[in-house]
C-alpha cells in the first residue's frame, strides 16, 4: 500500500515548540484568581447590607470560576508541553513558591461557591462543589507547605539577602483552608466529625502561622539589611498582610462554628480567643499596611512597572477585609465594620487596576513574553 508523507503542517511539533504563548505562563498566573475570589468572599463579609452588592458578588464569583478553569487547563498544557520549563521553575527559589496560589486559587474558589455560588446554583450543589474544592486546595496546600520549603533548603541556592515576602506563599495556604474550613463544620455530623474538622482546621491555623514567624524575621532583616526591594518586587510587600488577616479571619469564623462542634467551655474560651488574638493582629497588619503602602508610592514615583506582582494588592487586602468583618460580629464595634468597609473599597479598586492592566498585557502578548535576560543558575549541584 502506497503511503504518502505527511504535510509539514501536521507533523508533531517538538515539544518546546507546542503552544509557544504557554512556555512562560507560571503558577503565579493563580494570583489571578486569588484577586477575583476574594472580591466575592470579602463582600459576602461585610457586617451590614449594600443595595445591590449580592448580585455583583455572584457575576465576579461566577468570573473566578471559569478563570480557575481556564488556569488548570492552560496550567495542564504548561506540564504537558513545556515540561522542561515546568521543572525549572519548581527548581527556581523566585517562582517554586507561587505553587502555593494554586492551593489558594481552589481554596478561595470553594469559599466563595459556598457563600454565594449558592444563589446561582442551590445549596447542596454549592455545598458539594465547596467541600471537593476545599478538600483539594488543602491536599495541594499541606503538600506545597512541605515540598517548597525542602527545595528551598536541598535543592535552592538562596542567595544572602534574598529573603522575598514571596516565601509566605506556600506555608500561608493552610491558613486559608483553616479560614474557610468553618463553612463546612455545620454541616457534618455532630459529635466526631465536627470536632475533628474544627481542630483539624486549629492545627492548620498553627502549622501557618508558627512558619509564618519563623519566616517574617528573614523578611524584615533583609528590608534592614538591604533596603528597598526591586521596583518590579515592591508590590510583594502586600503579601505579608496575607497570614496577618488570614489568621485573623480563621480564628473568628472558627469561633463561629464552635458551639455546635465543641463543649461549652472550650467554645466559650475559643470565642474570647478570637478577640484577643485578632485585634493585635490587626493592629499590625494596619502598621504593616501603611508601611507597604510608603514603600509602593516610593516605588511609584521612581517609575514601577506594571508585573503580576500587582496581584498582590488585592488578595492580602481580601484578607484583611474579612478579618476586620468577624472581628466587627464578636465585638459589635461599628468602627470594625467602617475599617471593613473601607479596605473593601481599596480591595475593589486595586482589583480592577490589576485587572485592566493583565487583559492589557495578554492582548499585547507582553505577559506572556519571556524574561528579558536568563535567570542565575539557583540549583545546587551538590
Amino acid at each position: 500500500m502506497a503511503t504518502y508523507a505527511q504535510p509539514r503542517s501536521l507533523r508533531a511539533a517538538p515539544a518546546g515548540r507546542r503552544l509557544p504563548a504557554l512556555r512562560h505562563l507560571g503558577p503565579n498566573w493563580y494570583a489571578t484568581v486569588m484577586g477575583t475570589s476574594i472580591v466575592a468572599n470579602a463582600g459576602a463579609a461585610l457586617p451590614f447590607a449594600v443595595p445591590g452588592l449580592r448580585p455583583a458578588l455572584t457575576v465576579v464569583w461566577g468570573l473566578s470560576a471559569l478563570l480557575l478553569g481556564a488556569l488548570l487547563l492552560v496550567r495542564a498544557g504548561h506540564w504537558a508541553y513545556h515540561r522542561d520549563q515546568a521543572g525549572a521553575h519548581l527548581l527556581d527559589p523566585a517562582v517554586a513558591p507561587f505553587y502555593g496560589c494554586l492551593a489558594m486559587a481552589l481554596l478561595s474558589v470553594g469559599g466563595g461557591t459556598v457563600t454565594v455560588g449558592g444563589d446561582v446554583i442551590g445549596l447542596d450543589a454549592a455545598l458539594t462543589a465547596g467541600t471537593v474544592l476545599w478538600g483539594a486546595g488543602t491536599a495541594v496546600g499541606l503538600g506545597a507547605a512541605v515540598a517548597v520549603p525542602y527545595l528551598m533548603v536541598v535543592r535552592h541556592r538562596v542567595e544572602p539577602g534574598s529573603a522575598s515576602p514571596v516565601w509566605l506563599l506556600p506555608v500561608v495556604a493552610p491558613m486559608v483552608s483553616a479560614a474557610l474550613g468553618p463553612q463546612i463544620v455545620p454541616y457534618l455530623p455532630e459529635g466526631q466529625w465536627r470536632e475533628s474538622m474544627l481542630l483539624g482546621c486549629y492545627a492548620m491555623f498553627g502549622l501557618s502561622l508558627l512558619a509564618t514567624l519563623l519566616m517574617m524575621p528573614l523578611i524584615f532583616a533583609r528590608l534592614l539589611q538591604h533596603g528597598p526591594l526591586p521596583l518590579a518586587l515592591t508590590p510583594t510587600l502586600f503579601l505579608v498582610l496575607g497570614p496577618l488577616g488570614q489568621s485573623t479571619t480563621a480564628v473568628n469564623s472558627l469561633a463561629d462554628v464552635a458551639p455546635g462542634a465543641t463543649d461549652a467551655p472550650y467554645a466559650d474560651a475559643l470565642g474570647a480567643f478570637a478577640v484577643v488574638y485578632g485585634v493585635p493582629v490587626m493592629g499590625f497588619a494596619l502598621l504593616w499596611l501603611a508601611l507597604a503602602a510608603a514603600m509602593v508610592v516610593r516605588a511609584a514615583r521612581n517609575g514601577m512597572p506594571f508585573t503580576m506582582t500587582w496581584w498582590a494588592f488585592t488578595f492580602p487586602v481580601g484578607t484583611c477585609v474579612t478579618g476586620a468583618a468577624g472581628l466587627a460580629r464578636h465585638t459589635g464595634l461599628d468602627a470594625l465594620g467602617w475599617l471593613a468597609a473601607a479596605l473593601y473599597a481599596a480591595l475593589v479598586v486595586a482589583w480592577a487596576v490589576a485587572g485592566v492592566r493583565t487583559a492589557r498585557g495578554l492582548v499585547s502578548g507582553a505577559l506572556l513574553a519571556a524574561p528579558g535576560a536568563p535567570r542565575p543558575t539557583t540549583v545546587r549541584t551538590t
